[in-house]
């Protein structure tokens, strides 16, 4: 019985020390960018950017939230909102008597009326889009986009959105 107990205490300190290193290069290659006043990445020391390090060292979803990150900071700049926004597949009419389509979001009509067209930066989701729906959680800063697919939904998750 006591191996199993020392067994168990070597592996929990195997797992502590692999998820502390790997916490540590994501952590790294997120500090290493930073914005100057015109929204410029930019490193310390003014060294040389190289993308593919980040990205090779951050997955997809972590690229794109420092994305987003470096988004948001920059709407505050340049005068756009940011909304806390999630994904939906729903089929069907939307407020505004239109089927559900690409391009299309739902949002607090008191905020963005219906038919008020919108620029939004949301990594892979940057585009144009039309406010045709909205939603009773949908109260204030929040957006919903539709997705094609209920499981690209739950991939994209909530997340902060620029609007202009």
């Amino acid at each position: 019985m006591t191996n199993l107990a020392r067994g168990s205490v070597v592996l929990s300190i195997a797992i502590l020390v692999a998820v502390f290193f790997a916490t540590e290069i994501k952590t790294e290659a997120a500090l290493v960018i930073a914005n100057d006043s015109k929204g410029n990445i930019q490193l310390k020391n003014n060294e040389n950017f190289d993308t593919n390090l980040v990205e090779n060292s951050l997955e997809n979803n972590e690229v794109d939230n420092l994305i987003n990150a470096i988004a948001v900071s920059n709407a505050k700049n340049l005068g756009g909102r940011a909304f806390s926004a999630t994904a939906y597949c729903l089929k069907g009419r939307t407020a505004s008597g239109a089927g559900v389509r690409r391009g299309i979001v739902a949002a607090d009509p008191r905020v963005l009326p219906l038919g008020t067209r919108i620029s939004l930066n949301a990594g892979t989701y940057t585009g144009s889009y039309v406010v045709a729906d909205t939603g009773g959680a949908i109260k204030g800063r929040k957006l919903d986009i539709w997705v094609s697919s209920c499981s690209e939904a739950r991939r994209f998750g909530r997340r902060t959105v620029l609007v202009n």
